[in-house]
């Protein structure tokens, strides 16, 4: 396994969209362990493919506090929502240091598959929820701050670029 690098708001490549995952192999299998690797290592509790430039529907999530209960979701698509919205404190590994509060539905059921390609369809509520939500939202060139006003997200983008200068 290897760690992975993870791209950091504002760079371009947050904003590809991911593509469908059409083969089931070794390599698949492969960059899931490196993209839990990474996650776990951040530390964080979610990571999308899009964030370590794999621009793939691929999404690992472990919200345990024991840190074992590895969730994999490829080609995730949500298929019912609550119309009950909550806001969380939401931070991201991609916008290290920065959290705001984003309004989601409470509640969501998502159909995806695992490493082997098998179907399945889950109900997440709270924190679950959030991170399948905010981890959706990189595949398709979402990032958090992009929920908050133009004001802070401006902000948050000045901030993060002097920190990339040397």
């Amino acid at each position: 396994m290897a760690l992975l690098e993870i791209l950091c708001y504002p760079d371009p490549r947050l904003h590809k969209i991911a593509k469908t995952v059409d083969v089931f192999d070794e390599r698949l299998d492969e960059l899931v362990k490196n993209m839990a690797q990474t996650m776990y290592e951040a530390p964080g509790v979610g990571l999308a493919a899009t964030q370590v430039d794999a621009h793939e529907k691929i999404i690992v999530i472990d919200t345990s506090d024991t840190r074992d209960e590895l969730l994999v979701l490829v080609n995730p698509k949500v298929i019912w929502q609550s119309e009950e919205n909550k806001s969380w404190r939401e931070g991201c590994l991609s916008v290290p240091d920065f959290f705001d509060e984003v309004v989601r539905p409470d509640k969501i059921v998502v159909k995806a598959q695992n490493v082997k390609g098998d179907f399945f369809e889950m109900e997440a509520e709270g924190l679950m929820s959030v991170c399948i939500q905010h981890e959706m939202d990189h595949l398709i060139g979402k990032v958090f701050v992009e929920y908050l006003s133009p004001l802070k997200r401006a902000r948050i983008k000045n901030k993060m670029k002097k920190r990339e200068r040397p």
